[in-house]
């Protein structure tokens, strides 16, 4: 039933979402407002985002250090700089970084924004929290738009992801990343472990088009 469902919105549903993501837009989300152009992953219409939002939203955020990995528009590290965390926000191209700081500026608030492939030019800190949520399909990126999308061929992103993330945490650091089952979840793990880390499901649903798990990262 749901292979049903995903080939009808792949048919009807998809093709309208393209053409209206082709231009600039706004959203708000309670009381934060975002404008996102074409190339930057909108959480207005993917799951992740607020998924991933709402289990932060139940942390105590106030005056933790807090890195959002890949912030895109940047709403959940808004979120978190509104409830008091000391947030940088980092994002691979360029077009990404733009928006971060146009949504700081449309939302007066105050984070840390770097342009980086994961942690490469982030100065090593450990931080208190860390929110992950990862370009996890298997294919190569070609486009700036596709590093949102796709981790690499071999799950590339993830093997940097885990060879440094060590360097970036103390030992009660909260680490969070968001995944579906369109994923290979079993190379995730097994990167994972090769890295020292587990992954434990801290929470999971279903809809009719996937089912999403967060994964707290634990060394």
């Amino acid at each position: 039933m749901r292979s049903f469902i995903k080939y009808i919105v792949a048919r009807t549903y998809k093709p309208l979402l393209v053409k209206y993501l082709s231009g600039t837009r706004n959203y708000t989300y309670k009381n934060i407002k975002l404008q996102i152009p074409p190339q930057v992953f909108h959480p207005g219409f993917f799951f992740s985002t607020k998924l991933l939002l709402k289990y932060i939203s139940s942390l105590p955020l106030d005056g933790k250090s807090f890195l959002e990995l890949g912030a895109g528009s940047g709403l959940i590290s808004i979120y978190a700089t509104k409830k008091g965390a000391q947030v940088t926000a980092i994002d691979i191209h360029s077009t990404a970084i733009q928006a971060l700081k146009k949504n700081r500026f449309i939302n007066d608030v105050q984070f840390s924004i770097i342009q980086s492939d994961l942690f490469k030019s982030v100065p090593q800190h450990a931080f208190d929290v860390i929110a992950v949520n990862p370009p996890y399909y298997k294919k190569k990126p070609v486009s700036d738009a596709d590093y949102a999308w796709y981790c690499g061929e071999e799950g590339e992103y993830f093997q940097r992801l885990f060879k440094d993330l060590q360097n970036y945490i103390h030992k009660n650091s909260v680490v969070l990343m968001i995944l579906c089952d369109g994923c290979d979840l079993e190379m995730i793990k097994m990167l994972a472990s090769e890295n020292f880390f587990k992954m434990n499901c801290v929470f999971k649903t279903k809809n009719l088009l996937e089912e999403n798990f967060i994964y707290k990262i634990e060394s």
